[in-house]
């Protein structure tokens, strides 16, 4: 019957140890059973590595799967609840490593893991470390090869014609654009397309409204929420891609997709890829 005392000594699972993005140290006895998710990147990740039911509550913009929608929401990324989020008693909270809840919760015994992404190495760590956080190491690797699938598809939709199509992306009607840099860039360049925005500008940067014009993107991708104003803006009614209708104006459905550096690449390069089809013009 040593066998038995010795199970008895032994903790049913090892300690889990992972390092965030702002390097603080994030410990945890066993997998956590009631985590808080205050990024839509982070909710999708923790749900395609199989643990959605640990979800205990989100922020209101995690919609996706269609389980969380009927969790409670604690706020936005940059107003969560700090009262509501300690009435969940999680025992994980993740969020975006500019969220400045972060030390507070901290400081009130929490276990908080500040993960975020902007490039797609970046992604695939995100991923890496939350499957090591949910005691799921291996599942990480899994799920970046079938993102990886979804994106030589998407590689063969587009049509030779489309190739070194000159884009610009829109993130926000302030100009704030999705550089070369940025996963969103990084989709784009393995479609065959050509940002017109250049890594030296950042991942995400602010333009100046000349600069677009002067660029004369080929295509414009931005929400469909924001495609009505182009043509008031100063010049912009000038550009060829505004004149002959070379705009990609995505539903807020497939805007949300590629609006979240998490599990959903594959999806995202498929609706870039729609875009840059010659058919696609103004949707």
């Amino acid at each position: 019957m040593w066998w038995l005392c010795l199970m008895l000594v032994l903790p049913a699972h090892a300690a889990i140890n992972v390092v965030d993005d702002q390097g603080a140290k994030v410990t945890l006895a066993a997998p956590p059973q009631r985590i808080v998710s205050l990024l839509p990147s982070l909710t999708e990740s923790v749900c395609v590595l199989g643990a959605c039911g640990r979800l205990v509550a989100t922020d209101r913009w995690s919609n996706w799967p269609e389980a969380v929608r009927r969790l409670p929401k604690l706020g936005g990324l940059d107003d969560a609840n700090l009262e509501l989020i300690l009435a969940q008693r999680p025992d994980l909270v993740l969020l975006s490593s500019s969220n400045r809840l972060a030390a507070r919760l901290r400081a009130l015994g929490l276990t908080v893991a500040e993960l975020d992404a902007e490039d797609l190495p970046q992604v695939q760590r995100l991923l890496t470390k939350v499957a090591a956080l949910l005691g799921v190491p291996q599942q990480a690797a899994v799920q970046w090869q079938l993102i990886e699938s979804d994106i030589r598809k998407a590689q063969a939709m587009v049509p030779p014609s489309a190739r070194g199509t000159r884009v610009y992306f829109e993130v926000s009607s302030a100009l704030y654009a999705a550089g070369e840099s940025s996963y969103i860039g990084q989709l784009l360049t393995r479609l065959g397309a050509v940002n017109v925005v250049s890594a030296q500008w950042g991942p995400f940067p602010k333009l100046n409204p000349e600069f677009v014009v002067r660029a004369q993107p080929d295509l414009i991708m931005l929400s469909a929420t924001e495609a009505e104003g182009l043509v008031r803006r100063p010049g912009w009614s000038q550009m060829k891609a505004v004149r002959h209708g070379r705009i990609c104006a995505m539903p807020p459905v497939e805007y949300d997709v590629l609006s979240r550096p998490g599990p959903r690449l594959g999806a995202a390069a498929q609706v870039l890829a729609r875009c840059l089809a010659p058919a696609g013009g103004r949707r």
